[in-house]
């Protein structure tokens, strides 16, 4: 009797065990496969992972989750980076891969490369009842895949689950659908550094759960359209390096939350809007290389939580406000290749986060006033050059060190900046000039002349 209860025991205990395996369904492992037959070529898959999903014979790249059927399921899939499997030297984007009915997430990065065949992506039109992934995929990203070739499929509308699509360093083209719009659990969205044309949408205000947006680095050309006044939690903008025209719509008084805003490298002018310095949550302001051609605003210096204020190359005009003192968490301010005119301001010297100053290729004049700790704290991180009005305190001996592109003083605190000093010195009418310099210059011939007939009477 005890040997039996002994031997039920040890059955009973193995039955957990063998309730608790649990495995694909057929159906989906096949579609598993036939997607690794297609893209990698690391080794044979069926036969070295038999049970993908299965502990200890799972493969890198690949995550699956129980379901509520008890099958294990494929819920995200990563390609070509890392430890992830590589995908085979013609290996094309494989549209078979949306049939994968649980799929949440799916990363491509370095997959489809230059030399080998060319792709683009496709989603493929499912019944109702074929099992499908267009409802579950949350993330979508293909990175760095420069053959990756065409536009942007309007049945990308299909994923009407996507927070995450991520379309950044490939080589597609044509316009940006107006039907991407209609995904509107997105969260974020990247185009960037791809050959995209035609204009930004007017429907992309309907992407009202948009934290970020990123459409850098293509040929978009047109206006910013006002209706990106609506995405109101927005935090990044970046609209970069593309052919914009126009100015910053005043709409953008909306995006209370937003902190990064690039505008730089493109054809934008005119004054900013009167809704941009509302923004009090900015921190990155990037708008170098556009046409304003206007005076430099000197209500930037409400924005007091910049971090990075960047309005180099743009024609500014009139002198650095008084208000970007105010500035007090600016780490990075450049202004250079402007109009500038004026002296620099001088509470510029107590911002005590600033590491980076480019004021450069201006017409600034007048005594650079920063103290020495500020110039020991930038370094070469500052850049003060081709302002031939500005000029250096002889008497501050911590600028000796300190290769900031401007001269010293005259007498009296007189502005004879380097570029000064040369044309002076150039100058065909061979006078002297009534500045300290040449006056410095000929206090120095005289003593010169002395010391050497004092040195002659010596030796005589």
């Amino acid at each position: 009797m005890a040997t039996f209860l002994l031997f039920l025991l040890a059955i009973l205990s193995l039955l957990p065990f063998s309730l608790s395996v649990i495995t694909m369904q057929p159906s989906e492992k096949e579609t598993l496969f036939r997607v690794m037959d297609s893209m990698s070529s690391d080794r044979v898959w069926r036969v070295s992972n038999p049970e993908p999903c299965s502990p200890g014979q799972s493969w890198p790249g690949i995550e699956c989750k129980t379901g509520t059927d008890n099958y294990l399921h494929v819920t995200r899939l990563d390609f070509g980076f890392g430890l992830n499997p590589s995908c085979m030297q013609n290996a094309t984007f494989p549209p078979l891969i949306f049939s994968l009915p649980h799929l949440q997430s799916l990363f491509f990065m370095n997959c489809f490369c230059f030399n080998q065949r060319k792709t683009s992506l496709s989603f493929p039109v499912l019944n109702e009842s074929s099992p499908n992934s267009y409802n579950s995929l949350q993330q979508l990203s293909f990175k760095s895949n420069p053959s990756l070739t065409g536009k942007i499929p309007a049945e990308i509308s299909f994923l009407k689950s996507l927070q995450v699509l991520t379309l950044s360093q490939n080589n597609l083209s044509g316009n940006i659908p107006d039907s991407i719009s209609t995904i509107t659990s997105l969260i974020h969205l990247d185009l960037s550094y791809n050959s995209l044309t035609g204009t930004i949408p007017a429907q992309i205000g309907q992407l009202r759960n948009l934290a970020g947006l990123d459409l850098s680095y293509n040929s978009l050309s047109g206006t910013i359209p006002a209706s990106i006044g609506s995405l109101g939690q927005l935090q990044k903008l970046d609209l970069s390096s593309n052919k914009l025209t126009g100015t910053m719509p005043e709409a953008v008084r909306s995006l209370l939350d937003l902190s990064f805003l690039a505008l730089n490298n493109n054809r934008l002018s005119g004054k900013l809007p009167n809704g941009l310095y509302q923004l009090h949550n900015l921190q990155y302001f990037i708008m170098d290389d556009n046409p304003m051609f206007v005076p430099l605003p000197s209500e930037i210096g409400n924005l007091t939580r910049l971090q990075e204020l960047r309005l180099a190359n743009s024609g500014y005009s009139g002198s650095i406000p008084v208000s970007f003192t105010w500035l007090t968490n600016l780490s990075t301010l450049s202004l250079e290749n402007n109009k500038l005119t004026g002296e620099i301001p001088v509470g510029l010297t107590n911002l005590g986060k600033m590491y980076h100053l480019n004021l450069s290729r201006n017409m600034l004049n007048g005594v650079v006033p920063f103290n020495a700790g500020f110039v020991k704290r930038l370094g070469r991180n500052m850049d003060l050059s081709e302002n031939t009005g500005l000029c250096i305190n002889g008497s501050d001996g911590y600028y000796e060190r300190a290769d900031v592109g401007v001269g010293l003083c005259g007498d009296h605190g007189s502005s004879t900046g380097t570029g000064l000093m040369e044309n002076e010195s150039n100058s065909n009418s061979g006078s002297i000039t009534n500045s300290g310099f040449c006056q410095f210059r000929i206090c120095s011939n005289v003593m010169v002349v002395l010391g050497f007939w004092a040195f002659y009477c010596y030796l005589l």
